[in-house]
């Protein structure tokens, strides 16, 4: 399954406890701290495997984090009205250290 998803320009994303989140390698590049992993030219391990561990983050602040990559890939360009990402206020310090880390 990784292979394939590889192949199809997919990357794995491994939280703290173990949990996968595969995403598009186009969304994980939102992150700058991302991006070099998976555009990379093999300095990083992380290019050869397309697995990049989330050390300090739990599958559910991960889980948040990529569905704000994609929800900042689809509405990168539009202009005029763009719907409130919402952050349940449980997990918003958590979530602002995650994507200060990732610099998303």
């Amino acid at each position: 399954m990784a292979d394939e998803q590889q192949q199809e320009g997919y990357v794995g994303l491994i939280s703290s406890d173990g949990h996968e989140f595969w995403i598009t390698k186009e969304a994980a590049c939102v992150s700058k701290v991302l991006k070099p992993m998976v555009q990379g030219d093999g300095h990083f391990r992380e290019t050869l495997t397309n697995k990049i561990p989330l050390q300090d983050i739990p599958h559910d602040v991960a889980e948040k984090l990529v569905e704000y990559l994609y929800y900042s890939l689809k509405y990168k360009d539009q202009v005029g009205d763009i719907p409130e990402f919402e952050i349940p206020p449980e997990m918003a310090l958590e979530l602002l250290v995650a994507a200060d880390y990732l610099d998303v």
